[in-house]
Formats: C-alpha cells, structure tokens, sequence
C-alpha cells in the first residue's frame, strides 16, 4: 500500500529576514543541504513513498529543486498554490491528489519519530498529532493532553515555560478537509480546535530530536544539529535466521515465517532512534533457485507487513554471488564474512559505526562485522527482541570493563 506524506511548504518565512527574499524558508542551506532534503531523506527511509510538497513563496525554485529528484522507493510531487492559501487551504487544494489517510509535516521544524507509529490504532475521521515536551513552549502555544486526546489549545505565553506543543507531525484522515471552507483557512483555527472539542483531535506524545528553523536563532543551531542528527548508528541484522526462521532459500510469502521477537526488535530500533540495515547472502539467485525480481518482492512484502505493526527497514542489502557459481561470485567482496555490503551501508548512510552493532546467525555474519570495525553477535535463533537489549548491555559492560572476558 502507498504511505502519503504532505509537507507544507508556503510561507513566506518573514522572521529571518533578508534570508528569505530570494530563497524559500525549507530551501535555506542547513549543514551543506537544504533544511527540505533532511524532511525527505527522513520519510523516504520510513517507507513513505509518495511525498507532495505544498509550495507558496517562491515555490518554483522548490519546484526545480526536485524536479530532477528519483529515489528507488519514493516519488515527490509539488504543488505550487495560486495564492497565499494557508495551511487549511494548501490541503483544501490538493484535496484531489490526497489518499484516505496521509502524514502531515510542516516543511520549517523537524521531529525525529517514528512515523509510522501515528497510524497504528488511529480512529477513523480523526487526526493524530506528535507532541513534545520543550523547556520553553513560549513561541508555540501549548498542548493540553487527556488520556491521549487533545482537550485544548493554550495561546502563546510571552513568559518563558516548560510545555507540550504541537510539533509539526499529524496523521490525518483527508475526509476532515471537508470541514474547511473553500479558499484561505488554518488548521489551527478552522479544524483543530473543534475537533478537540468533539474528541476527534488526538497526541501522541515522543522525545525524538525536534527542531524548528523559523527564527534564525534556531536556524544557526540546526547548522550545527542537523549534520550531527543524520549521522545515526545502524542496526545490522541478517535475514534468514535472525529475522525470519530459516528453512533454506527463502523466496516468497507462503515460505516466510517470522522469528519470535523479529517484528518487536526491529520497531524498538525505529523507536530509539536507529537505521535497521539488512545485510544477506542470497546465493539462491546465483544458483538459480530464484531470481532478483523475487527477492525484491519477497522484500517489500516484508515491509508492508512490518509497516502494519508500526515498523519499517531502512535499507536491504544483497549478495547475489555464490564462489562456485561463475567468475564473480569468485570475485566477490560483498558476500560475507567479506564486508563489502556493510561498508557499501555505511558509506550510502553515513552510519555513526561507533555506536552501531551486527546480529546474524553465523560466525560469517560476525567476521564481516569485524572486518567493517562494528560489534558483531551470535544470535540463537529464537526472542530477537530480547537477545538485542542483552547486545546493548554487552556493549556497556565491555566499556565499564575493557578487560573482561565476555
């Protein structure tokens, strides 16, 4: 199933000035990328692959900057209002391109969660916002929150205090765009609110890494942030045997079978903060057992049933190659315990290997972790979840104890 995310993307970016005269806001460099490019990057790895942009002020150049723009996985479309709209009244217009339920963002903050999580047990005709606990909720207005429903919006306080806010992240169902009146609307004041009232607007409340660059005091520390944000840790996990039981060349759904904990390891991962990064051989394509397109589909039938428990994987790597099944298998630096796809990883990921960690079923698995310079563990076969926390508290005792046998 197609996951949609809508980025709005049309102010005029007034408090910082002269930085936005020429520029739009979600196009100003952060980092050496544009602030936008990090909102992408950060939905397109959570399997949302179809992205619109709801451009405003100078919204052809946001238009250009992703007109040459492909991604294996997602598409993004922009949308440029015929004037000032809102953001009730961006949605109202693309009310056509909009499926049942899709993600809103707001194209100037970001809120590193798991996005997928909003989705899970949302009621219908509803909406579900990501909130946040900030130490100063002066600039946003306040979130009221009543065993997970939002009860009221508090105005902007000039004085300085701790508060949940709205942090620019809503999973919402498109029947709601209903309620706005055509042309100029906010979904702050024209639906939010009322649907509060009724008991329709629901939080969900997160400690991902947020920022907002609208003011330039924010927008110099997301210079600094930013870079440091996406440089995450990975989680490497093999696939057959660690992830699903393995009964030899695996290919298709009806062959596929989770192992205990998988799915739960995997969104504990999404959760905290970490990439998870398959690594596998597959030398059932070099022997001919199955082919690419197979191991494709078998994969993204993979992600649309973890995206169904909250989850996702980020990216899949392959060996193909098998030593006795041609010259390149006998070539092959990708097959491990070579490290060729967990260096390929790191590289394309920019993956903080300091604070990253391999689990397979194989002593392979745990050389080619060696090799990449990552802790590699041997994993049972059974309660995944569980062995990966068992991994974290290994890794704390080996610090606390460099000398201890474990």
């Amino acid at each position: 199933m197609t996951r949609q995310a809508v980025i709005l993307a049309g102010g005029q970016g007034t408090r910082l000035g002269a930085l936005t005269r020429q520029l739009p806001k979600p196009l100003l460099p952060v980092g050496g990328s544009p602030f936008l490019d990090y909102l992408v990057w950060n939905l397109s790895r959570q399997g949302v692959d179809d992205i619109l942009i709801s451009c405003g002020h100078l919204g052809e150049q946001i238009a250009a900057h992703f007109s040459d723009w492909r991604h294996d996985r997602t598409r993004i479309r922009t949308f440029i209002e015929p004037e000032p709209l809102g953001t009730g009244g961006a949605l109202r217009f693309l009310r056509g391109e909009l499926q049942d339920h899709f993600l809103l963002l707001n194209g100037d903050s970001l809120f590193d969660i798991n996005y997928l999580d909003l989705a899970i047990d949302a009621p219908i005709l509803s909406a579900v916002m990501g909130v946040r606990l900030v130490d100063n909720a002066a600039r946003y207005g306040r979130v009221e929150l009543q065993e997970g429903r939002v009860v009221r919006f508090l105005e902007k306080d000039p004085a300085p205090q701790p508060g949940l806010i709205n942090a620019g992240v809503c999973w919402m169902d498109s029947h709601l765009l209903e309620r706005l009146p055509e042309g100029v609307s906010a979904l702050e004041k024209a639906l939010f609110p009322h649907l509060a009232a009724e008991g329709g607007l629901f939080g969900k409340r997160y400690e991902g890494y947020f920022i907002d660059m609208g003011i330039p005091e924010d927008l110099q520390r997301a210079e600094q942030e930013l870079p440091v944000w996406r440089r995450k840790p990975a989680i490497f996990f093999d696939r057959d045997g660690v992830i699903n039981q393995d009964h030899g060349y695996v290919c298709s759904p009806e062959r596929f079978a989770w192992v205990t904990g998988a799915p739960q390891a995997i969104r504990w991962c999404n959760d905290h903060g970490y990439l998870v990064i398959v690594v596998t051989n597959q030398s059932g394509i070099a022997r001919g057992y199955y082919d690419t397109a197979q191991f494709q589909s078998l994969t993204a039938w993979i992600q649309s049933e973890l995206a169904a428990f909250g989850a996702h994987i980020d990216a899949t790597y392959h060996c193909p190659h098998h030593p006795d099944a041609g010259e390149a298998g006998a070539a092959c630096r990708c097959r491990k315990p070579n490290p060729g796809m967990l260096e390929q990883a790191m590289a394309e990921w920019q993956i903080d290997g300091s604070r990253s960690l391999l689990i397979g079923d194989n002593l392979t698995d745990v050389e080619a972790a060696r090799r990449a310079g990552i802790p590699g563990f041997l994993f049972p076969g059974e309660g995944l979840d569980h062995f990966l926390l068992g991994c974290f508290d290994t890794l704390h005792s080996r610090a606390e104890n460099p000398g201890e046998s474990v």
